[in-house]
C-alpha cells in the first residue's frame, strides 16, 4: 500500500476559494509569491512545452487595468452593470497573477492538451496560494476574453490569451461552504 500524505489530502478535501472581493492587504511579496509560481509551474505538461507564462499584477497595474476595462466596455457597448462588475475585479484588488496561455507549435501535443495544461497551472497556483495561508480566487470574465483588453491592458501577442486571474491576499471573512457535486451522480465505474 502507498504511504498517504494525509495533511495534503485533508487540504484538498476541504479547500475552497475565497471570493476576491473579500481579499485585502497584506498580500504576498515577491519572495513569498515565487514558491507559489514555482509550484504552479510543476503542473502536468505534455511534451514539456510550458505553454504558459505569468504576469504578476500589483496594485498600480490593477488600477490601470480597471480603467482599461471601463474604456473597453464602453467602446464595445457593454451594459453599465457588466462594465462595473468587471472593473471591480481589478479596481478593488491588491495582487493578482494573470496566467497566460502561450500555445507552442508541436506535432505531438495538440492545442487542446496545451489548454488543459494551462488550466492545471491556474488550479495549482490557486491551491498553492491557499496552502500557503493566503486567500485566493480564480476569476475570468469578459475582459479575459476580449482581445482589445488583452493587447492594450496586458500587452499580449495575438497568439496569447488569458486563462484567468488568480487574486491573492488576506481574507477578511471565511465564506460558508457551497454545495458540492454528488459523486454517485458524476462517477461511472467500469469493471470490464
Amino acid at each position: 500500500m502507498p504511504a498517504p500524505n494525509q495533511p495534503v489530502m485533508d487540504f484538498l478535501l476541504s479547500r475552497r476559494s475565497r471570493p476576491a472581493k473579500t481579499l485585502t492587504t497584506p498580500v504576498p511579496g515577491r519572495d513569498a509569491l515565487k514558491p507559489m509560481l514555482t509550484a504552479a509551474a510543476r503542473s502536468p505538461d505534455h511534451g514539456k512545452l510550458e505553454p504558459w507564462r505569468f504576469i504578476v499584477l500589483e496594485r498600480a497595474a490593477l488600477k490601470r487595468l480597471a480603467e482599461v476595462v471601463e474604456a473597453r466596455g464602453k467602446s464595445l457597448g457593454r451594459d453599465e452593470a457588466d462594465i462595473s462588475k468587471a472593473r471591480v475585479q481589478f479596481d478593488s484588488a491588491h495582487l493578482a497573477v494573470a496566467v497566460i496561455e502561450v500555445q507552442k507549435p508541436s506535432e505531438k501535443i495538440p492545442p487542446i492538451e496545451q489548454t488543459y495544461a494551462v488550466g492545471g497551472v491556474c488550479l495549482a497556483l490557486l491551491n498553492a496560494a491557499l496552502a500557503s495561508g493566503w486567500g485566493a480566487n480564480w476569476l475570468s470574465g469578459w475582459p479575459s476574453h476580449d482581445r482589445g483588453f488583452l493587447e492594450t491592458g496586458l500587452g499580449l501577442e495575438t497568439h496569447e490569451r488569458a486563462a484567468g486571474f488568480i487574486h491573492i491576499g488576506t481574507e477578511t471573512t471565511t465564506p460558508p461552504d457551497r454545495p458540492r457535486p454528488d459523486m454517485d451522480t458524476i462517477t461511472t465505474w467500469v469493471s470490464e
